[in-house]
């Protein structure tokens, strides 16, 4: 195998297969990225796998000779990502088939570095979907989706199905679901291409779901479309020369529509990015005792106030002018979840819909994204 290509290009591609690679890989040749040189194509394709997310990627290369070869892939990224810019020959001419292994050379134009490699033999295949008819999804919505639901997910592995994204695929919208038991958000996006069948539900883990954000976002057009593909227990995601398989998970997730709210006793319109502002100060005090900050409603004075007690250190008062309707109401929240759900809510204005303090509470944006942002508040300690 020989190939000439960009540095830029094997680095940036190496960086985003590589995080598919397991940090204890169960078996040595995991530990590797698998390359692939078609000649005839001038393609070259870079595979990772850790037995559960694989991530393949592709890029144009001068292709002198074909082959496969499997390469320690952290040794491989720091080696090139630390290249200057510019051609990077690489070659296993020099494979010796000893008891040492094969043996392959990268010769930048500064120099030369050899690693050690395994055989492509050795190393596991993608899964592939049968029998599958693709769903076509745009680029955008499924970035809007991921970005306002994937940091709701929870990080407790022992609640394995609340660790993923619940996509559901109607005939013409997207909806992606994310809770953690303390707050929910529920994205709603246009699906361009119908779909035919009856709708589909999977619940796809974040961890595979934060690496496809990663590599939509280095895709080259928003009008693209993705291809969904989906078996018993396996999702994989196709565009261009990408492309992302995971597992997906087992198990019911929760009948979350239920937990929203369908009517309201009080309402508040509020300036967005205001609010963050004010949260982020107060936070500084939050932080130092137990995360709660106070939120009050004054609808004489159209006015919301912010407030945290952090005994032993100091206390912090903020207001800002609202719209409210309702009745006056004290309501605490942690400040880290309101903080999160409110960043992703993209419009310059957000309303508030509560009925009691320890009732669920739902963040809308005004306009833009259908996104539903619930937060459970807590007791407030007097």
């Amino acid at each position: 195998m020989k190939l000439v290509c960009a540095q830029s290009d094997l680095s940036t591609n190496l960086s985003l297969v590589s995080r598919a690679v397991p940090s204890r890989p169960t078996h040595p040749v995991l530990a590797n990225v698998l390359l692939q040189a078609d000649a005839q194509t001038n393609q070259v394709s870079l595979t990772a796998f850790d037995l559960s997310l694989g991530i393949r990627t592709s890029f144009q290369a001068e292709v002198i000779e074909g082959g496969a070869i499997a390469l320690p892939a952290k040794l491989l990224l720091d080696i090139t990502s630390r290249l200057p810019e510019g051609e990077i020959t690489l070659d296993d001419e020099s494979t010796e088939a000893t008891g040492e292994g094969m043996i392959v050379t990268l010769k930048p134009k500064s120099g030369r570095y050899q690693v050690r490699a395994m055989g492509a033999e050795e190393f596991p295949e993608l899964p592939v979907v049968e029998n599958s008819e693709a769903i076509q999804l745009t680029v955008t919505a499924l970035i809007e989706g991921l970005r306002g639901s994937l940091f709701a997910t929870s990080a407790d592995e022992a609640k394995q199905v609340l660790t993923g994204v619940h996509l559901t695929v109607k005939q013409d919208t997207l909806e992606f679901a994310a809770t953690d038991g303390h707050r929910l958000a529920v994205v709603e996006t246009t699906n361009e291409n119908p779909l035919e069948s009856d709708p589909l539900e999977v619940t796809v883990p974040a961890r595979a779901l934060r690496e496809l954000q990663r590599m939509l976002a280095h895709s080259s057009g928003a009008e693209e479309t993705v291809a969904l593909y989906l078996d018993q227990g396996q999702v994989v995601f196709a565009w261009q020369n990408q492309r992302l398989t995971s597992r997906t998970l087992e198990g019911q997730y929760p009948a979350y529509r239920q937990l929203i709210p369908r009517q309201f006793e009080r309402q508040v319109t509020i300036e967005r990015r205001q609010f963050i502002s004010m949260l982020e100060r107060i936070a500084v005090l939050a932080d130092q005792k137990n995360n709660i900050v106070k939120i009050s409603l004054d609808g004489d004075a159209q006015e919301m106030t912010l407030s945290c007690e952090a005994q032993d250190v100091g206390n912090g008062t903020e207001s800002m002018p609202a719209q409210i309707s309702g009745e006056n109401i004290d309501i605490a929240f942690n400040v880290k979840y309101l903080m999160e759900g409110l960043k992703e809510l993209a419009a310059s204005e957000i309303q508030m819909h509560l009925n009691q303090n320890l009732t669920p509470v739902i963040f809308t944006p005004l306009g833009g994204l259908k996104m539903t942002y619930l937060a459970m508040p807590v007791q407030i300690r007097s």
